[in-house]
């Protein structure tokens, strides 16, 4: 909760650090907000009722903004889907609520909180980067990504995982390093090198004073562990073992040893890019809508590290910071409905086709990063936006095939599906376009689209078209004049 609840509206708090990295000034994205916290979490899971009395409890107490770190590991019907059925209360009531998208990409259709209604935040990288040394016996040094905030006194002895098997537990060299799978007479007071990357938990339960691990996983995102530890690239990992091997001899003198250095800071020239583990779309119900995007250190057992501050990441993290952007919005427009302040987010974000989001360090394109990264201070302003209310999302439900009884269990009225409240999904009022089809085949779809005048009140707006190959666009209406402000073009 803190940890979300602080991103969101936490006070200016100066020399924040977690012992030494990441020292700054630290603060929520509207510190000068409310925070309403309601529990719906805990220790066997979060359950809908809990989720949806929350709902009710925040929409009762008048709050501006729903921030929701929650989300599960599938995507759901809409009318099964708690967390979808809560936010599609809030936006009637003019509250937007915002949503973590998942933590199990990079898979293609993995994110989870999906509804029209909300807005779903994926989780990207800032320029700051975590890297941790491993020096070894023959000088040779290793860079690792990790957030190793220990500090070792000298070399130790480094041992493969692969050559300390627990054999009396049932374990053989195949399993590296996992829990209760490595030897304590042979690891104990020693560096361990893994062949995964793991929580460290079984190098600690067998008396390992640092870990070294090494896989083909992605590097781009840097974890705590309760001990000193270093992920590094399989290339490196095999020469550390190369290294284990060529020291194999009686002579103590010339036994392997290494030592894991505290991390330091990099710049991340990549950066910004979409992390791995953040989900990625398409909608995995509604393919044609393209989804936006003081405690322990690690709270392992037997970290005793207590500190004010930490370095955390996904997209529970993320969230937050696209809520307190959304607040920030609405304290500039009061009476915007949900849909225009996601507008107002999606369509001044910041992607290939406007700035700083590279398509060679983000493959996935809008699959990963939506509508692009979110910039609060032009979302303030943003001339145009697409708003959509109730009607046009039980218009676009009913399009989706759903009976009367399945709409109901989503608005909780009398609202009915019939010819005149179908709609398909490529007319709902929505600030992005997406189109599911087959390759080599062609077909054409056509999009409609109303536009509400935010900007001056008296402008003029002219379309301007960046098509992929392969695609052919076409607009209806090339210029869009406005004589007053608040006014609807189609």
């Amino acid at each position: 909760m803190g940890h979300t609840s602080s991103t969101a509206a936490g006070r200016l708090v100066r020399g924040a650090s977690l012992l030494g990295l990441g020292s700054g000034t630290a603060r929520g994205g509207v510190p000068s907000a409310r925070i309403a916290v309601y529990k719906i979490c805990w220790a066997d899971g979060c359950p809908d009722a809990d989720i949806l009395a929350a709902f009710d409890d925040a929409i009762a107490d008048g709050v501006d903004i729903i921030s929701l770190s929650v989300g599960g590991y599938d995507a759901y019907n809409y009318f099964e889907d708690s967390i979808a059925i809560g936010a599609f209360h809030s936006m009637k009531n003019g509250i937007l609520t915002s949503n973590s998208a998942g933590n199990t990409g990079p898979d293609p259709a993995t994110i989870t909180n999906i509804s029209p209604w909300s807005l779903s935040v994926a989780a990207s990288t800032i320029d700051r980067k975590f890297v941790t040394k491993v020096k070894l016996g023959n000088k040779k040094i290793y860079e690792g990504v990790s957030i190793n905030t220990f500090e070792m006194d000298g070399m130790y002895p480094i041992i493969y995982g692969g050559d300390a098997p627990n054999i009396t537990g049932g374990y053989d060299s195949s399993y590296s390093s996992y829990e209760d799978s490595l030897d304590k007479s042979l690891v104990h007071g020693k560096i361990v090198l893994c062949d995964w990357l793991t929580s460290g938990k079984g190098a600690i339960d067998a008396g390992a004073v640092g870990t070294v691990m090494q896989d083909g996983g992605y590097p781009d995102n840097a974890y705590t562990y309760a001990l000193p530890a270093s992920y590094l690239d399989p290339r490196d990992g095999i020469k550390v073992h190369r290294y284990l091997n060529s020291t194999r001899t009686p002579d103590m003198n010339r036994k392997p040893k290494a030592i894991i250095k505290k991390s330091i800071e990099v710049k991340d020239e990549s950066a910004p890019f979409v992390v791995s583990f953040s989900s990625r779309g398409s909608n995995p119900i509604t393919c044609d809508i393209l989804n936006t995007e003081a405690s322990s250190v690690t709270g392992k057992e037997g970290d005793t590290r207590v500190v004010p501050h930490n370095i955390i990441s996904g997209t529970s993290m993320s969230c937050p910071h696209a809520s307190a952007a959304a607040a920030y919005i609405k304290s500039f427009h009061p009476t915007w409905s949900p849909a225009a302040i996601k507008s107002a987010l999606m369509t001044t974000g910041k992607n290939p086709l406007t700035a700083r989001m590279s398509v060679e360090t983000n493959t996935d394109m809008e699959f990963a990063y939506g509508a692009g990264h979110i910039d609060p201070l032009k979302a303030v302003n943003p001339d145009l936006a697409y708003d959509a209310r109730e009607a046009d999302y039980v218009k676009f439900l009913c399009g989706q095939c759903y009976s009367t009884k399945h709409l109901r269990l989503i608005t909780g009225n009398n609202s009915t599906c019939s010819e005149a409240t179908h709609e398909t999904v490529l007319n709902l009022n929505y600030p992005s376009f997406a189109i599911t089809t087959k390759s080599g085949v062609t077909l054409t779809r056509i999009f409609t689209r109303t536009v509400t005048n935010v900007g001056p009140a008296i402008s003029t707006y002219k379309a301007v078209k960046a098509v992929p190959s392969g695609i052919s666009v076409k607009v209806k209406q090339r210029v869009l004049s406005f004589p007053w402000p608040e006014e609807d073009v189609l």
